[in-house]
């Protein structure tokens, strides 16, 4: 059903079955897929790409230019997957010539007043509750839940099936699978309720509690705990993603109790 008090620009492309509800307003160079739903008061500019089965609930924007003094008008996008909600007030912003695309994955939740900056990437299922606020080119993992009012410094990656406290300002990368909290913030445990619902066996999570004891609470310097890891624990998927995303960070990773230095 498409409201007679919207406006939809006649180069738009939207699927079967689409709901476009009054007020809203949809610009030139938008695609949205079947059955999605756009409440009353939501504005989808150009060079937006929306899934099937997505909720946009009012005053929600997507495809905004993005707040950088750098971006010179360049075709870009904001690609959302399907079945992501997106609340009240929402802003996800396009991407700029850097990476020319923001894309939020599949069965995304975005709660009221998140904002999505330019280059952001947003895995599957991931949660960012109300207020949170992501800068220009973060990563955030699949499953991974922001608590509200957080804030996340640009280009800082977040690993999968992370817990973040609310109102936690995330200013270093966050290695997967664990629960960071306080100020600054810090390792405070692995994120064992959130791997149980989702089906890691006890056997699994030990095994991850091994390797971030390792990390955090052994006293050694991250060079050393790398090393120890690699020796110490059998290789498996989680354990390389774990040594792949600490090796890799540029930005350096959260701290811990005991984690002596970043070398």
């Amino acid at each position: 059903m498409i409201s007679d008090l919207a406006y939809i620009h006649p180069e738009a492309e939207l699927g079967k079955n689409v709901v476009v509800e009054p007020f809203s307003y949809i610009d030139k160079n938008v695609v949205i897929g079947d059955n999605t739903v756009v409440g009353p008061n939501a504005t989808i500019l150009s060079g937006s790409r929306i899934g099937k089965n997505c909720q946009i609930f009012p005053g929600a924007t997507i495809g905004a230019i993005p707040q950088d003094l750098k971006f010179e008008g360049e075709d870009s996008l904001a690609i959302l997957g399907d079945y992501v909600v997106v609340r009240e007030n929402v802003t996800v912003n396009r991407g700029t010539k850097a990476s020319g695309q923001t894309i939020v994955g599949n069965h995304v939740l975005l709660m009221a007043n998140a904002h999505v900056a330019h280059d952001c990437i947003v895995h599957d299922h991931a949660i960012l509750v109300n207020n949170v606020a992501l800068a220009g080119h973060v990563e955030i993992g699949e499953w991974t839940i922001l608590g509200g009012l957080s804030a996340v410094h640009q280009f800082v990656k977040i690993g999968p099936h992370v817990m973040v406290s609310g109102g936690s300002l995330v200013r270093k990368d966050i290695p997967p699978y664990i629960k960071v909290a306080k100020e600054p913030l810090q390792y405070t445990g692995i994120n064992s309720i959130g791997l149980r619902r989702r089906g890691f066996t006890n056997e699994k999570i030990r095994e991850i509690q091994d390797i971030y004891r390792a990390l955090y609470l052994k006293g050694m310097n991250i060079s050393q705990a790398l090393e120890y890891i690699e020796k110490e624990i059998p290789a498996s998927y989680e354990r390389d993603l774990i040594l792949d995303f600490v090796k890799n960070s540029v930005r350096g990773i959260v701290r811990g109790k005991f984690l002596t230095s970043e070398k």
